[in-house]
């Protein structure tokens, strides 16, 4: 352990674990460890008995949930965007030949009480029992407009400049009302917010197409992909990954102790006695807590269940998002349901969660309008945690810190602090120009 790495990772969780992978396959040498005897830090994944012992203090979940083995929960669960980023960063690494993914069965949005699948093309916008007939021939020209633009392609801007014109002011041309402005910001764009219809709209129309692409690309039901045996599968893959590139991995190492020098910049970690020298550390925010600050809570719930969520065409796997308007919030909440068909339930189980920025005390009540949807659950916890987000310069101190996850149930926002992180430690800006074949073993 006393040697000399360009960086330290501390922490296997999600975005740990893919920073230490890129930056081991560009030729750093890279020592990576966590205080924990498992992978994932925040963002790993329990079988049942672990869950009990968490949620309900005792180690005797009740039998007829099943084995507690077959059980693979996600503490973070987020479905991955079949042409995202995440994508194309496993891509990029060639930790895909580690990982098998599954298209993901449905993909929703909450709306005036009932629950509707998310029309993502001209074609379905004209099916959608979303809008009336006089509306969907509006969102229709809306959807094609979106589909034709090309940003280089100055003739399918129709004379608007989208890195001017507001989101706002481009519905607003299209005539859209406010329900259908709700589904297209908050179920197909994936903003959290209303913020959006105020910034330029070229953000939007790209999230769309990302959107529409994304769901062609596996012609399922929905955008989305997620790992078999859930998202606890990623940390030990890159873990595999950083080996191949001569990374070197420890689990179990307690306190892991960043040292700074006079100059306030850190220059190793200590753990048990022994000091790693490095000239870079990134880390999760529980590792330098004195360099974060608390910016919220997130509040969700996680149900064990024998049925999929009513309303859903049967899906197995299913993302629903209820936008905050819909609820009378400040931000949307999510509901994440996944399976045996996943592998990360025993069979005829389904796990599901609700999630989102907590803005009261009291997750039970204020998680209601999602739970509710889910019908029948077998069991059910809740619980909040706070999220934080560093607050230290990095370029005076060299610590990269991750900010903790959010409630969404896409990966999103996850890869964009990824992708600045990577940026913040090596100065450049990570190629995502890949083949997206490369996934294909998504198609089963």
């Amino acid at each position: 352990m006393d040697e000399e790495y360009d960086v330290i990772v501390l922490g296997t969780g999600l975005k740990e674990c893919i920073l230490s992978g890129l930056l081991s396959v560009d030729g750093l040498k890279v020592l990576h460890m966590d205080r924990n005897d498992y992978y994932g830090g925040e963002s790993t994944s329990l079988n049942l008995v672990q869950l009990w012992k968490r949620f309900k203090g005792g180690d005797k979940p009740p039998a007829e949930l099943g084995s507690s083995r077959d059980y693979n929960v996600d503490m973070i669960p987020k479905f991955i965007m079949a042409n995202g980023a995440l994508v194309r960063v496993l891509i990029h690494t060639d930790v895909t030949k580690y990982l098998y993914f599954k298209a993901v069965d449905g993909s929703f949005v909450y709306n005036k009480g009932k629950v509707h699948k998310v029309p993502a093309t001209d074609m379905e916008a004209l099916k959608s029992p979303l809008m009336g007939i006089f509306e969907k021939r509006r969102a229709r020209k809306f959807f094609i407009y979106v589909q034709d633009y090309k940003e280089s392609d100055p003739k399918t801007h129709e004379g608007m400049d989208l890195t001017r014109v507001t989101t706002r002011e481009l519905i607003a041309k299209y005539g859209l009302d406010d329900n259908t402005v709700d589904f297209i910001g908050h179920a197909l764009a994936l903003h959290r917010d209303d913020r959006y219809l105020d910034e330029p709209a070229l953000d939007t129309v790209k999230r769309m197409k990302l959107y529409a692409e994304s769901l062609a690309r596996f012609q399922g039901g929905s955008p989305y992909i997620y790992p078999l045996y859930g998202l606890g599968e990623l940390p030990q893959a890159f873990a595999r990954l950083s080996a191949v590139y001569g990374g070197t991995y420890m689990l179990n190492k307690p306190e892991c102790k960043v040292e700074f020098n006079e100059e306030g910049k850190v220059c190793g970690v200590t753990s048990e006695g022994e000091t790693a020298k490095c000239k870079k550390v990134v880390c999760d925010p529980s590792y330098l807590p004195n360099k974060v600050r608390k910016v919220g809570k997130v509040a969700r719930a996680i149900a064990i269940m024998s049925h999929p969520i009513p309303n859903t065409n049967d899906s197995h796997s299913v993302q629903i998002i209820l936008p905050q308007k819909q609820l009378g919030r400040k931000s949307d909440m999510y509901l994440f349901c996944c399976s045996y068909t996943h592998n990360v339930a025993p069979k005829g189980k389904f796990i599901a969660f609700v999630s989102t920025e907590a803005e009261t005390d009291n997750p039970e009540s204020e998680l209601k309008p999602g739970v509710s949807l889910l019908g029948q659950v077998d069991e059910i916890v809740y619980e909040t945690y706070d999220r934080s987000e560093p607050v230290n310069e990095c370029s005076l101190d060299n610590c990269f810190i991750s900010t903790s996850y959010d409630g969404t149930t896409h990966f999103e926002s996850t890869v964009d602090d990824v992708l600045n992180l990577y940026t913040k430690i090596t100065g450049k800006v990570l190629d995502l120009n890949v083949d997206l074949s490369a996934a294909s073993a998504a198609e089963e």
